[in-house]
């Protein structure tokens, strides 16, 4: 049976991730730019999906999909594509195929297709599958959040609690190549329950490896309150980035609090003050036009930005009701004309990156990082 993986740039991790766990299997993922062979695979996002739906819809071959927009809407994409698969795809995209190659029907537990769905009998043991195989990767060291933020789909997707991948699992893919970059929703809770950090752990992860490791930025990022004067020097010590990414995502205490971010506006000043006694180049998400945003709330997340560029960096995005989340069914409010033009100001200066317009400008623009 030939199986076959769409392309899709922002994709290219879960291929990696997915091509390793078939590859045991015997199945080996093709990369294709159009459905071809007997079976082609897709993960979607909530914007890349309608532009993938009439393809998908028109194919005269066997279609998966999977992703977080596939598995907050399966009902929705099961209108157009043969399978759905709901949530984690490690051990049920190898068992569907399996299925099919053996003529079944693809009615399993974790699989949406037609009237038929059951939730998936197993949970993702991050060491018993690889983190990439011939298709190399970002290292994921870490799944699941225990905070609630009310855009977030990561805890819908992954669960509450979080799961880690071993130190030496890690050091055995990450040392495979010349820099070590990982995947995780917080760095710096590797090892840890999420909330209270084990920095002995990740000291320990820092000594297993070998090569020139990035830790703390794109697609690790962490979080205001890990960053403290333990976290800055295990990054000083051990690793070679001189930037660390983590997100605010509101100058406006009260916004923070309705999100349920878990952190207040102080931990991000406090952040980035401690970023600039270690001389590390803090990188702070926000995201602008959140529903229950105020004219002060907003305009309070543009004065901690304009804080932030004096130290930093700014990454800004406009806010988009993601399926899954406590906020789906909101809408974006307007943005403020000061807000759109401080924005554009800081980004001509070379302070700011994001699209505070338009939100599909990141998914679809390509990324200055890349695998190495």
């Amino acid at each position: 049976m030939q199986v076959n993986w769409r392309q899709i740039h922002a994709a290219r991790n879960s291929y990696a991730a997915l091509s390793a766990a078939c590859e045991r299997e015997g199945f080996i993922l093709h990369p294709v730019d159009k459905p071809t062979g007997d079976v082609t695979c897709y993960s979607l996002n909530s914007i890349n999906e309608s532009r993938f739906r009439n393809e998908i819809s028109g194919s005269d071959v066997i279609t998966i999909a999977g992703g977080p927009h596939a598995s907050a809407c399966p009902h929705e994409v099961a209108e157009y594509a043969n399978y759905v698969i709901v949530g984690e795809g490690e051990f049920t995209l190898p068992r569907l195929l399996t299925q099919l190659e053996r003529g079944g029907n693809g009615k399993i537990p974790g699989v949406f297709t037609g009237s038929f769905y059951e939730p998936a009998d197993s949970c993702v043991r991050l060491d018993a599958y690889p983190a990439f195989s011939e298709k190399q990767g970002y290292v994921e060291i870490s799944r699941g959040c225990p905070f609630a933020c009310g855009y977030c789909q990561t805890p819908s997707l992954f669960g509450h609690c979080m799961r880690h991948r071993s130190i030496d699992t890690i050091a055995m893919h990450a040392n495979r190549y010349r820099h070590a970059r990982f995947v995780s929703p917080n760095a710096f809770a590797y090892g840890s329950d999420g909330v209270h950090p084990r920095w002995e752990k990740i000291e320990r992860l820092f000594l297993k490896l070998e090569n020139v490791i990035y830790f703390g930025t794109f697609p690790s990022e962490v979080r205001p309150e890990f960053i403290c004067e333990e976290s800055l020097s295990l990054l000083i010590n051990y690793c070679s980035n001189t930037t660390i990414h983590f997100g605010a995502q509101s100058g406006s205490d009260g916004v923070l609090r309705q999100l349920l971010r878990g952190h207040c506006v102080d931990d991000v000043i406090r952040a980035v003050d401690l970023c600039n006694e270690f001389s590390i180049t803090p990188v702070v998400d926000f995201i602008v036009g959140f529903p229950f945003e105020t004219d002060e709330d907003q305009m309070m997340t543009v004065r901690l930005m304009q804080w932030v560029a004096r130290y930093g960096k700014v990454h800004v995005h406009r806010f988009m009701p993601l399926p899954g989340t406590p906020l789906a069914t909101s809408t974006a409010r307007s943005l403020l004309p000061e807000t759109e033009k401080i924005c554009g100001k800081l980004a001509l200066s070379g302070k700011l990156t994001g699209s505070w317009n338009d939100p599909e400008i990141r998914f679809f623009r390509r990324s200055s990082n890349h695998i190495p």
